[in-house]
């Protein structure tokens, strides 16, 4: 998706930074709009039982239930629509796994999860875990002071991925029918016991959503990030922030008839 949606460029800030710039694609908006209404249903529902939806009730009964999962108010369409590029574009650029849609588990439609925004999680050479702490940001324009308040997030906890987050992926990896995915669960449970995971082997995610180019801002927090950590800071100009995910969500709402 991201290949025909976008240029990303990506640009080394030291040892364990770097930065990416996305930049939309003439006609690339268009040409992946379809797909990525797909993958936003897909962060709130399983497309399998969307289609069971659509077999017992119908077109109108199946939008139904999925408009019951999405948000309504502008401010956190923004939020959520930017933690689930953020998601994909973490899978799709780097080694890492989302292996948890955590936006399927809300308490309700406006109400915000807690914890790190995505967790990605993947394996070194001698397949010990590395853990990506993710935080994403969404708006019209994404100031210094927006950024400033990912990165404190980011850095919270020693800089580890929260103790409820870790524990959220890991039971519902267990909860899972697919054998490996319990044990990536059961070795993530172990891991908030022993705490065993260095800060070289955890990486911060920070993604921004918006109507400005945050390139600026992004590098002047890269650049004061910490040494300790492996960092990727991504910024995603957006023309038309606001409409753009208005549209989203009102056709990701929207299954049609055919």
């Amino acid at each position: 998706m991201f290949d025909d949606w976008c240029d990303i460029d990506e640009t080394a800030r030291g040892e364990r930074k770097k930065l990416c710039g996305l930049t939309e694609k003439a006609g690339g908006r268009a040409a992946i709009k379809d797909e990525l209404i797909e993958r936003v249903r897909s962060h709130y529902d399983k497309l399998e039982q969307i289609a069971d939806d659509v077999e017992r009730l119908g077109f109108p009964g199946a939008s139904a239930i999925l408009r019951e999962r999405l948000p309504r108010t502008a401010r956190e369409r923004s939020g959520e629509l930017g933690e689930i590029i953020a998601s994909e574009f973490i899978e799709h650029h780097t080694g890492f796994r989302i292996p948890v849609r955590r936006l399927r588990y809300k308490d309700g439609r406006e109400m915000a999860l807690r914890g790190d925004d995505y967790v990605g999680i993947d394996e070194d050479d001698e397949r010990r875990l590395l853990f990506l702490k993710g935080e994403a940001k969404s708006g019209r324009t994404v100031p210094q002071g927006v950024v400033a308040d990912a990165r404190e997030r980011l850095s919270e906890n020693d800089g580890r991925p929260t103790t409820i987050s870790l524990l959220f992926v890991a039971d519902r990896l267990l909860e899972s029918d697919d054998e490996n995915d319990k044990a990536l669960g059961r070795r993530i449970r172990d891991e908030v016991a022993l705490r065993a995971v260095p800060p070289q082997r955890i990486t911060h995610g920070l993604f921004a959503l918006s109507g400005n180019n945050t390139d600026a801002v992004l590098e002047a927090d890269l650049e004061e990030a910490d040494g300790a950590h492996n960092h990727l800071s991504a910024g995603f100009h957006v023309e038309g922030h606001q409409a753009f995910i208005a549209e989203i969500y009102e056709e990701a709402g929207n299954l049609g008839d055919d």
